[in-house]
């Protein structure tokens, strides 16, 4: 089956539902990107919060519009909050994400990343290696790089989707999401993106407040993937270097969202 292109218009559809609704994301994420998570959220019109206390987490989760889990820095102590916050999410019927960072190679995570797909993740967002891994049809990657294509990975990513009910979403050089049927292609974005830490799990976070939107959850997902596409792209033409994008792409975003909110 041949991925269909995601429309522009799609994409302004879902930054102008994001800025509209405003969808509070509880992020139990990792410890390196956790401030970047929460400009890029705050400047798509989301609201972040990152409640990391298991009772507080358990409690939170119900009031949250959606839930993160990003295991980037898991520990056994963070692994039990996170099956504590995805169990109350789902009791309170919140959507819930999974970026299986580095999953594959580590034992301790991809043991985690896999039983918690019974908890019925509402969508997936990882690098090729990373959902090949997940899916079962490959080693994982070089830690958090990838060593695949994201194009490689699209057989993986339906089996995966068909398997858990996620929309799952794998980027790189063009970012392909699917519902198992369907596929959705985003091009766009730049290398720079790459460079610098966080980009992914951010664009997580912003899948999580996504899936907490009205309407197609599959677009609405790919959609996510094209703000980040094109406030990469618009970013790169801004900056100097790696240091500079990182201020030029959260200016993209905050741009994109003030253009939505029109």
């Amino acid at each position: 089956m041949q991925p269909d292109l995601l429309s522009p218009a799609r994409v302004a559809q879902t930054a102008t539902l994001l800025a509209s609704h405003s969808p509070l994301v509880h992020c139990l994420t990792n410890q390196v990107v956790q401030s970047f998570t929460a400009n890029a959220l705050l400047a798509v019109g989301a609201s972040p919060a990152m409640v990391v206390d298991h009772e507080e987490a358990l409690a939170f989760s119900a009031i949250a519009d959606a839930l993160l889990i990003n295991i980037g820095t898991l520990t056994r102590e963070q692994a039990l909050v996170m099956r504590a916050a995805i169990d109350s999410a789902n009791r309170a019927g919140k959507p819930w994400t999974l970026d299986p960072v580095a999953v594959g190679p580590l034992a301790f995570r991809s043991r985690f990343a896999r039983d918690i797909l019974a908890n019925g993740p509402a969508a997936i967002r990882g690098n090729a290696s990373e959902i090949l891994a997940l899916a079962g049809s490959g080693n994982g990657g070089r830690g958090v790089d990838t060593t695949q294509g994201a194009q490689e990975a699209i057989s993986a990513a339906r089996e995966l989707a068909r398997q858990t009910g996620a929309i799952v979403a794998v980027t790189g050089e063009v970012d392909y999401v699917t519902d198992g049927e369907r596929i959705l292609a985003i091009a766009g974005g730049d290398p720079l993106m790459t460079r610098v830490v966080g980009t992914g799990c951010a664009l997580s976070a912003v899948v999580a407040a996504a899936c907490a939107l009205p309407g197609s959850r599959v677009e609405n997902v790919a959609a996510a993937c094209g703000i980040f596409a094109v406030a990469g792209k618009r970013a790169s033409e801004r900056c100097q270097g790696p240091g500079s994008f990182l201020a030029a792409f959260l200016d993209a975003l905050h741009q994109l969202h003030t253009e939505a909110a029109l």
